[in-house]
């Protein structure tokens, strides 16, 4: 295990942020880094929006879009804990029309009834061959984003993209609001109402929500974008929090906000392997395989494989975290991960239209801020 030089550290992030600031990428920002049991740093940078004079803080509230998944996928794992979920069972177990869904290649064709039935496991890394079509997704309506139930009607009807666990393709919103929809129906509550109960309150995650109250909407950081080289806000849809869906469609893999603080509690029970605060959400037997790698290399070549919601690093060739790290970003920049081998977890939040989504370069510039602030030995 190395240990972190904590002034190294802030010395390296107040660049990674001045680079950000200095190239207007964002108006604001925030940092948070944890190493075994210690804050190591915590900060926020700039302001809500292009004029606000209200700074970031620790309370700002930023949309998590696709680091919504991992939160996701804990959920299932604690059904699954309870038996109530099998991972290996069949979409159709719980949601029997998927029991009849055809695969539809992006030509039309349909190739008939898979000869894999999509199950959970491959919904949560990214194998099941629901909703990760591009193509398709241009031909959803308002109406079928209405709602839980009138997307996966969508998604029912479009077919499955491929065979499932031939090929992994990544599933933005449609795999994990068809995982949303089970989780629902054997809980047998709604979606907001589970996580609060069995996440949110035990990891003291007050300001996570799919619907923002009056208060933290006031708490919201503008969406970024820019015009050439001007800092512009980008005109968010009144009631939406991802893309143009309501944020009544709990939509379980992007449509989360949430803070530093209470994404930086989250990430500290995933070190923990599924504990926090002497609370266990999770055992460490169920939560083994969250961070394991879940896809056949062949179909996954390269230095990255998705485990149940999260990527893994799994080759000393990616440029800075080490083996065995996991985490995920979402499509407005924000991006974090944990290290089980020196035992950190590290959140970054922004919301940009500029730079955002998996390798943006912000997220790889607070890799490299950590992972060059380890003390050097005499």
């Amino acid at each position: 295990m190395k240990f972190l030089d904590l002034q190294i550290l802030e010395n390296n992030i107040e660049k990674a942020a001045e680079f950000d600031f200095s190239g207007n990428k964002v108006f604001g920002s925030a940092y948070f880094v944890y190493q075994e049991g210690n804050l190591s740093f915590k900060k926020c940078y700039g302001k809500l929006s292009v004029n606000s004079e209200q700074p970031v803080t620790d309370s700002t509230i930023f949309r998590l879009a696709s680091m919504t998944k991992p939160i996701t996928a804990v959920a299932a794992l604690i059904l699954a804990e309870r038996g109530l979920i099998d991972l290996d069972g069949a979409v159709s177990k719980y949601l029997p029309e998927f029991g009849n869904i055809n695969i539809i290649d992006d030509t039309d064709t349909n190739l008939g009834i898979p000869k894999n039935a999509p199950t959970v496991r491959n919904i949560l890394s990214h194998c099941s061959g629901i909703g990760s079509s591009d193509k398709k997704f241009e031909k959803i309506t308002d109406k079928n984003k209405k709602s839980i139930d009138s997307y996966i009607r969508f998604l029912y009807n479009s077919g499955l993209d491929f065979e499932p666990e031939t090929m992994q393709r990544y599933s933005g919103t449609g795999a994990f609001d068809v995982l949303t929809k089970i989780i629902e129906k054997v809980s047998q509550t709604d979606f907001l109402s589970f996580l609060k109960k069995e996440i949110f309150e035990p990891c003291n995650m007050p300001n996570t929500t799919f619907v923002p109250t009056s208060q933290q909407k006031t708490e919201l950081i503008a969406m970024h974008c820019k015009d050439g080289e001007k800092n512009q806000v980008y005109p968010m849809k009144a009631d939406c929090v991802f893309e143009d869906f309501p944020q009544t469609h709990y939509l379980g893999g992007a449509g989360l906000v949430s803070t530093l603080h209470d994404y930086g509690e989250f990430a500290k029970m995933l070190l923990n392997k599924g504990k926090l605060n002497k609370k266990q959400l999770i055992c460490e037997k169920t939560f083994e395989p969250l961070c394991q790698p879940q896809v056949n290399k062949a179909i996954m070549p390269g230095t990255e494989r998705w485990g149940l919601g999260v990527r893994i690093i799994t080759d000393p060739a990616y440029p800075y975290l080490p083996v065995g790290a996991f985490g995920w970003c979402g499509a407005y920049g924000s991006h974090f991960w944990i290290d089980p081998t020196n035992k950190i977890a590290a959140v970054f939040m922004k919301n940009s239209k500029f730079d955002g989504g998996a390798g943006n370069e912000s997220a790889q510039n607070f890799e490299k801020a950590v992972y060059s602030s380890f003390k050097t030995l005499k």
